[in-house]
């Protein structure tokens, strides 16, 4: 499962849509994560600091929410910068899942939450074009994550 999925033109447009949202890394992180723990309360239960914050105003003024959803955006600008190379794609996507599963215990579908958030977001500041050309990214991540689950046992 070495191969990338993607072509040089998809990677090139998964990363100009990307640069658009990473320039406000973390108000744009911040901004996906009070979203997640809004719209899918149960989100919360993993982040035992965040358990006490019922507004998405007091989240959002969170230095951590705001820390942890800079975190988010810096791992997934690692593993954008190296669509193109695989080996260091799975690099940096092995030792997250791996964390993820066994020491965080996080539900897999988490990820796909979170993915589905960022597309939304894409799509509300960019317009669909810019959902579009990374919605195969956030496939990719969620699949080999997901694969790394399997492997852990979940």
């Amino acid at each position: 499962s070495c191969t990338m999925l993607l072509s040089e033109a998809e990677v090139q447009s998964a990363r100009g849509a990307w640069e658009k949202i990473y320039v406000d890394a973390e108000d744009n992180g911040t901004a996906v994560l009070v979203r997640m723990f809004t719209e899918h309360p149960d989100t919360k239960s993993y982040f035992t600091h965040f358990k006490g914050m019922d507004s998405a105003e007091e989240m959002k003024e969170s230095d951590q929410v705001r820390g942890h959803g800079k975190k988010v955006f810096s791992a997934i600008n690692d593993m954008v910068q190296h669509l193109d190379n695989s080996e260091a794609f799975l690099g940096i996507v092995t030792p997250l899942g791996k964390k993820h599963a066994t020491q965080l215990k996080i539900d897999p579908k988490n990820f796909r939450i979170i993915c589905d958030i960022i597309l939304q977001l894409m799509e509300e500041k960019f317009g669909g074009d810019c959902k579009a050309s990374f919605e195969k990214v956030t496939n990719e991540i969620c699949t080999h994550l997901n694969n790394i689950y399997k492997e852990e046992g979940w």
